[in-house]
């Protein structure tokens, strides 16, 4: 599989070619606030296959309620977030769905820290959810 995508303004990019890992729903309120929504949609994508085409994200890491840090790349320009990453799994990224140039590659199969989510907003009944992380597989 091949993915494009930029921030909001154009001047970060990046590309992915290479197999994908589910896309998933997060309700944990740091994604909430990054996104400034009910939650975050990202697909993860093996570090290997992705790489910044142009221009150069920043950086923000915070600790997780998991307790993780989690780094949140974003455009320093626009400040769209890009893909966050994780020293608990470095090789892997999560790509934000709104960053994609085709947002259709995106097929969510699950949601995480449902404890966490707003009463005010529906997903599907169907998809699986995790109170918190999703166990390992």
């Amino acid at each position: 599989m091949s993915i494009t995508g930029s921030c909001l303004c154009g001047n970060v990019t990046f590309a992915y070619t290479g197999d994908v890992a589910a896309a998933a729903y997060c309700h944990c309120t740091d994604c909430r606030k990054t996104t400034g929504s009910a939650f975050n949609i990202s697909i993860g994508m093996p570090r290997a296959g992705f790489e910044i085409t142009g221009g150069a994200p920043r950086e923000f890491t915070k600790t997780a309620e998991s307790g993780q840090p989690i780094t949140r790349h974003f455009c320093a320009d626009c400040g769209a977030p890009l893909y966050t990453s994780s020293p608990g799994n470095p090789d892997m990224v999560y790509v934000k769905a709104g960053a994609l140039d085709d947002p259709d590659t995106v097929k969510p199969a699950y949601q995480s820290w449902t404890r966490s989510r707003v009463s005010w907003s529906k997903i599907d009944d169907g998809l699986p959810g995790y109170e918190t992380d999703r166990p390992a597989e």
